[in-house]
């Protein structure tokens, strides 16, 4: 069922569906409830909630500023309470992973266990990956989106992901066709700099059961990223997805199968 969250002057939209062991799971910057729906397996049976965070999906901005992870974080929390849901497994894709990351570290008594898909963030604020996400808020600061978006794509960032990261491209163009484009330069440009909050030792010191899940090809999640991030913390199991650019069939399913696996694994009193 789809649920509403009002938090301050923002209108947020939350999907509650389900049954079976409880799961947050968190969509990546300036996705929706889509991305998550087409990544999250049907099976084992499982109550899903994911909240639209500001400024993305169909929840509205609101005026508060600097839009952040925390933000977003205390938002999830929120629902959590709102719809009754004490303990849960975190996580999330990109964003939502840090979401999920920085839940887990500073809420320990709420997570059961965490999946951190395609991770964009590690233990710092604003990293280099992310830098052209930032690129873009500053494009959308100087005239039309169309010019804006056409000075964009024939950059040396574009060049390079087209060769590269051609999925991160067609993501990063697609900011510049929102009909917003004030409120998306401030989520771009706020997000991109921001980070979990999570330090290494705070993630190393994480007792909990963990997947993290990486994928190749991809400039703004590395795969190294989520092979770090399963090194630091403790017991946690590193997933190899086939890359989303140019396998996209096959890494949608591949992501599936192992968070079903997961969650399958999770004994009941995790």
């Amino acid at each position: 069922m789809n649920f509403g969250l009002l938090r301050a002057d923002a209108h947020l939209h939350g999907t509650d569906s389900g049954d079976g062991i409880s799961v947050l799971f968190q969509h990546g910057l300036g996705g929706s409830e889509a991305q998550v729906a087409e990544n999250f397996p049907d099976s084992p049976v499982a109550r899903r909630l994911t909240l639209e965070c500001r400024a993305q999906g169909r929840s509205s901005s609101g005026t508060e500023r600097p839009f952040s992870i925390r933000m977003f974080a205390d938002d999830v929390l929120a629902a959590c309470d709102l719809r009754g849901v004490e303990k849960f497994v975190a996580g999330g894709i990109s964003m939502g992973a840090a979401i999920a990351l920085r839940l887990a570290a500073t809420r320990p008594e709420r997570v059961r266990a965490l999946i951190l898909g395609r991770p964009a963030w590690l233990f710092d604020a604003a990293p280099d990956n992310l830098r052209p996400y930032a690129e873009v808020a500053d494009a959308l600061h100087t005239g039309p989106p169309a010019e804006a978006k056409a000075a964009f794509a024939a950059g040396e960032t574009a060049r390079m992901l087209a060769r590269d990261a051609p999925d991160n491209l067609a993501s990063l163009l697609g900011f510049f066709d929102r009909p917003d484009p004030a409120v998306t330069a401030d989520l771009l440009g706020q997000i991109a700099p921001d980070g979990a909050g999570v330090s290494r030792a705070a993630a190393a010191s994480l007792r909990l059961p963990t997947l993290v899940l990486g994928n190749g090809q991809d400039f703004a999640h590395p795969l190294a990223h989520a092979q770090t991030l399963a090194d630091v913390i403790p017991g946690a199991q590193f997933v190899e997805l086939p890359p989303k650019a140019s396998r996209k069939a096959a890494h949608v399913a591949a992501f599936r199968e192992a968070v079903a696996a997961f969650l399958n694994a999770l004994p009941p009193d995790s």
